[in-house]
This record gives structure tokens, sequence and C-alpha cells, in this order.
């Protein structure tokens, strides 16, 4: 009896467990940003700071001051005036030494997935990485081409290896085609599996566990 109440506790306990932790993280961060851009508001001069005309606070008022100013500088570089000010900004900051080697990877990086989506990745393959027998998830990006595919006795593919659990970091190989496995799961639930360690996986239509064959 006591081994059943024992058991019963401790799984009502787990459950309710995984469902506040991931609510209370997700508020906490969220609450995070909101006082974050909330002190944008204190780098406006303080006749246009709107706690100077209110007697209390509002929360989030730097969210949605920083959303209009996001929105506003992409309406103005939309038109060739702001194209024609965004590349020259681009020419300046490639001529500065070490800011060029963040600015242009995280611009990039930016692109691809905010503009191009997951298109950047053309399908998903298991690579024997950083050993032989050990396998890792990538992300096939195209194919070699020019010196680097001259250079290779055999037809190699780009393929991006992401870390976890931030996929944005990684590492790029070159691998002959012929060595990876073509597996038949999505990029997006790829990336799942990725961010979560392995914790969450995905399933194809059947609901069976997606197989694999050597390609």
């Amino acid at each position: 009896m006591i081994k059943a109440v024992k058991a019963s506790f401790k799984k009502y306990f787990i459950t309710g467990f995984l469902v506040v932790v991931p609510l209370y993280l997700t508020i906490y961060i969220f609450s995070l940003i909101v006082g974050y851009m909330d002190t944008i508001l204190q780098f406006l001069p303080k006749q246009l700071q709107p706690d100077t005309y209110l007697s209390f606070h509002i929360p989030g008022l730097g969210v949605i001051f920083t959303i209009a100013i996001i929105f506003i500088i992409g309406l103005l570089t939309t038109n060739l005036l702001g194209k024609k000010l965004v590349a020259m900004g681009d020419g300046i900051l490639a001529r500065i030494p070490f800011f060029r080697g963040i600015y242009k990877p995280i611009k990039q990086f930016m692109e691809t997935f905010f503009v191009a989506g997951y298109s950047g990745f053309s399908r998903v393959v298991l690579v024997e990485f950083p050993s032989k027998g050990i396998y890792s998830v990538g992300f096939v990006t195209g194919v070699a081409a020019g010196e680097i595919q001259n250079k290779t006795k055999e037809k190699v593919i780009n393929v991006f290896l992401p870390t976890t659990p931030n996929p944005t970091t990684g590492f790029y190989i070159l691998v002959p085609e012929k060595d990876t496995i073509p597996i038949e799961m999505s990029v997006e639930d790829a990336f799942k599996l990725i961010i979560t360690g392995g914790m969450v996986s995905p399933e194809n239509s059947k609901g069976e566990a997606l197989s694999v064959q050597k390609g």
C-alpha cells in the first residue's frame, strides 16, 4: 500500500514538475527580455520617455518601442536609397578587421534562417563523426565545387554538423557522398532532435522509428 502511494506521488509530482518548470522558465526568460527592452527607453531624451508623463510604469513599452524601431528600419531599408545605405554600411564594416569577423557571419546566418528558412539545408544525413562508429546528424548544404572538388578523388558534399543544444554553431565538413547515410527526417525535425539532445525523437507518419539506409 505504502509503495503504491509513493509510486503515485512520484508519478504525479514528476508530471506536475514537467509542466511547472518549463512554464516558469519561459515566463522568467520572457520577463528578463521585457525588462531589458524596457531599459532601452532610458536612452531616449527625458521629454520622450513615457514615465515622464505617467504616474506609473507600464511594463512592455520597451518591447513595443523596439518592435516599432525595427519595423521602421525595415521599412526604410526596403527602398532603393535604404538598400544603398545598407550596402554602404556593410562595406564600411567589412573594412574593420575585428568587427567584420563577427558581423558578417552573424548577418549571413540570420539571412539564411529568417529569409531562406531551412531552404539552405537540402536534406538530413548521418555522418561518422568525430570518429568511426560514432554518428552525427548533419545537413547537406550543397556539393563541393571548384578547387575543393578537383583536389578530391571522388564526389564530396558540404555538410554542416550543428552542436547541441545550440545549433547555430557546429562544424563544416566535406564528406564523400557515398560515406553519408541519408535519412527520411525533415530538416525541422532534425533541429528539434539536436536542440533537445535526442530527448525529442521525431517519428514518421506511421508512428514508427525512422529507418536509415546506407546510400
